[in-house]
């Protein structure tokens, strides 16, 4: 069995190496001086690669010049475009503008044969720049073809990116990361878990992974949900480059990234990382992380139902309400017990039409009551209906202060003034009787 490298700009994923951290820019990509700040802070916070939001031929441009800047600057790393539906702004970036095109290829078409030709040509671009592809491939976004065949599966995830891994191999393509993301830890485990043997047993190649629980909110939350995903991977021996998706400043990601990757590197060269019960940490955070990794995958898998710890951090003793209010935090990340709402939070990116952080902590202080109920909270349509899945409700910008409420995948409630909008969604999810 073949283990491929993927080459991004200076940096080697896969095959071994030493798992690489990475984080994505918020600013608009357009906005030049505060994309280039933003992605200093990134690099001297750890980021080892930084994506930006490339949507449009526009932005492309404008990467190109942040990109110059950079190397002016004397910074060298990496820069990925985040593209999403527009082909022709892949095919730009990938010559010779990004060190990475990250794409979803069916979205380049609805028409499978037309998505299939544009991949190819981008395909080709790629090799004459040496540009890497991510093919991302969330859920809740495999189109209607694959879910009429598989469902909103992993195994749908599955199938649907190995359509793309196949036509790489035949194209005689190689530099490619793959990432198949969930907000739902146990959809995203067992994703990535299918999609590392089905590589394996049909291709005798097995691409390098890029790990990470999509909209995983921020805070404590987002923290173990992310511990909890990540680490159950990185206990086997899967994925080589993470995130950690925050919806907070995109700095933040790169500390419990760290902890994850060095955690990651430790299994991948056979030293022990069995934790007892007592969990020794520097800090809260490091805290959250060894104790997410500890008990989350027994957790996930169905293997134990409870757990019993103690903890100190920086000497001192964890307390029992600490101690339990991380339990209920990890069986809800482990989708075992709910015992408050939970929060799918995209991390925002250079396409978010309003202040979602302080929007998200509006949310979840007006909605703390409906334990169990499943709210997503978006920056804007790209990351709307479908990558909110497995949502209850949801709250979507539409740009100009105006959100659309969702229930479910369906809009009903369009073009409301933001400053009423948390106030509608509490509404909605009361009178469906939460």
């Amino acid at each position: 069995m073949e283990k491929i490298i993927c080459k991004v700009g200076n940096i080697e994923i896969g095959a071994g190496r030493p798992i690489v951290i990475q984080s994505m820019c918020n600013t608009d990509t357009n906005d030049i001086e505060a994309s280039v700040a933003q992605c200093i802070e990134l690099v001297k916070a750890g980021s080892q690669i930084v994506r930006l939001t490339t949507q449009g031929l526009r932005e492309v441009e404008s990467l190109g010049k942040i990109r110059a800047r950079l190397r002016e600057l004397g910074y060298s790393v990496p820069l990925v475009a985040d593209i999403h539906f527009n082909a022709d702004a892949a095919l730009a970036a990938a010559a010779g503008i990004a060190d990475k095109v990250r794409i979803n290829p069916g979205n380049f078409s609805k028409d499978h044969v037309v998505a299939m030709e544009k991949f190819a040509t981008l395909v080709g671009i790629c090799k004459e720049y040496g540009t890497a592809i991510r093919i991302g491939l969330n859920h809740g976004s495999l189109g209607e073809r694959i879910t009429s065949l598989y469902g909103d599966t992993p195994k749908g995830m599955c199938e649907a990116v190995m359509e793309w891994i196949r036509e790489c191999i035949r194209l005689d393509f190689h530099n490619v990361v793959i990432s198949l993301k969930a907000s739902n830890t146990k959809v995203m485990v067992d994703a990535y878990r299918l999609l590392h043997k089905t590589m394996a047993e049909e291709t005798c190649m097995v691409f390098p992974l890029h790990l990470g629980v999509t909209e995983a909110g921020n805070g404590d939350t987002g923290r173990i949900k992310s511990a909890v995903g990540i680490g159950t991977l990185l206990s086997e021996g899967i994925g080589d480059t993470i995130r950690v998706s925050l919806t907070e400043n995109p700095a933040n990601e790169l500390a419990p990234a760290r902890m994850l990757a060095d955690y990651g590197d430790s299994i991948r060269n056979g030293i022990s990382q069995c934790f007892d019960n007592h969990i020794f940490a520097c800090s809260w955070e490091e805290f959250l992380i060894k104790a997410s990794v500890r008990f989350g995958p027994a957790l996930l898998d169905c293997k134990a139902d409870d757990f019993v710890m103690s903890g100190e951090i920086a000497g001192e003793t964890v307390s029992h309400e600490r101690i339990e209010y991380f339990r209920d935090a990890l069986l809800q990340a482990c989708r075992r017990r709910f015992t408050k709402p939970e929060y799918i939070a995209c991390p925002s990116c250079g396409r978010t039409l309003y202040d979602i952080e302080s929007v998200l902590e509006a949310i979840k202080e007006a909605t703390a009551d409906f334990a169990g109920v499943k709210i997503a909270v978006m920056g804007c349509i790209v990351n709307g209906p479908g990558e909110m899945a497995d949502a209850d409700f949801g709250y979507v910008g539409e740009g100009g202060g105006k959100i659309t409420l969702y229930k479910g995948k369906q809009p009903v409630m369009r073009g409301i003034d933001q400053h009423l909008a948390v106030e509608k969604l509490v509404e909605l999810i009361k009178s469906e009787n939460f």
